[in-house]
């Protein structure tokens, strides 16, 4: 029977620990969304950090350690377009693409942030951290044959020879990548269960294919043979603008010294752990 009781005092002891753990962990973590806009830095915009903004959203969690440190999971999503500088105008390239992405990054405070202290109630930040990204580009284009218009994806059709006879140095680039999400901030607790925080970040890429362009040109007539008359219309784009225009085979359609990078502006809202389930812990207490 002693040994009855002793189990039973160890087990109250063991939850009455991992009450007290979840309860810390509650009041250091909040969870909340984010938005703003997204946009695109490459090939199509003349690497312009201010390129078409387009809304983007998400979700995210974070874990306060201290008064300056914090990690932070974000799954976000958003939509980035480019094309048609005045400087490229004639090669008429264009696309959109739709991002989603995931990353985990750490944040520093510049001040002390303590959401449980109202001393420490606003302060800048920085972050950094890595993630991953999916994206498909697409264009929109008129087949001249059948007529019709639609939204083509790009990554298939290979419009730089990639996975074909026309280039065969060139391979397929993949549609899943990663990222290194950083920037800066500036979050403000009005009370001990809410954040409302403000921040502007950059997305540095180890791809030049988010808007689908990067080298030189190919042969357009041994594309349209290998690859279809839908890959070579989208390939060179310039006859659209100047009827009977072709860029020459090795002409420069984007410039692979400079990775594409993409950004994202955004509001985010959060609210304590503790506040939506620390209830239920001191409940639990409240029963004993």
């Amino acid at each position: 029977m002693s040994k009855v009781k002793t189990h039973i005092a160890f087990l109250v002891l063991l939850m009455a620990a991992i009450s007290a753990r979840a309860q810390m962990w509650l009041g250091k973590s909040d969870i909340g969304f984010t938005i703003g806009g997204m946009n695109y830095i490459g090939d199509l915009n003349n690497q312009s950090m201010f390129g078409t903004v387009n809304l983007a959203y998400g979700g995210m969690y974070r874990l306060n350690f201290d008064e300056r440190w914090s990690m932070r999971i974000d799954i976000d999503y958003g939509h980035v377009e480019g094309g048609n500088p005045d400087y490229i105008a004639r090669r008429n390239l264009s696309f959109h693409s739709y991002i989603f992405e995931g990353a985990l990054r750490a944040e520093f405070n510049f001040f002390p942030f303590s959401m449980r202290d109202d001393h420490y109630v606003w302060t800048p930040y920085i972050f950094a951290g890595l993630g991953f990204f999916a994206y498909n580009p697409k264009a929109y284009f008129t087949d001249p044959l059948s007529g019709e218009s639609d939204w083509y994806e790009l990554q298939p059709l290979g419009t730089e020879g990639q996975g074909s006879p026309v280039a065969p140095d060139r391979t397929p680039y993949t549609l899943k990548q990663l990222a290194m999400p950083f920037g800066i901030g500036f979050k403000y607790h009005p009370s001990k269960s809410f954040t409302l925080s403000v921040e502007y970040g950059f997305r540095k890429t180890w791809t030049d294919y988010i808007d689908d362009v990067s080298t030189t040109y190919v042969d357009n007539e041994q594309l349209a043979y290998y690859m279809g008359e839908i890959t070579a219309g989208l390939a060179d784009r310039s006859s659209e603008v100047e009827p009977g225009y072709v860029n020459a085979v090795g002409m420069k359609r984007g410039d692979d010294s400079l990775d594409d990078w993409f950004a994202y502006f955004n509001v985010s809202f959060t609210v304590s752990l503790d506040f939506i389930f620390g209830w239920m812990l001191k409940k639990k207490c409240d029963n004993k």
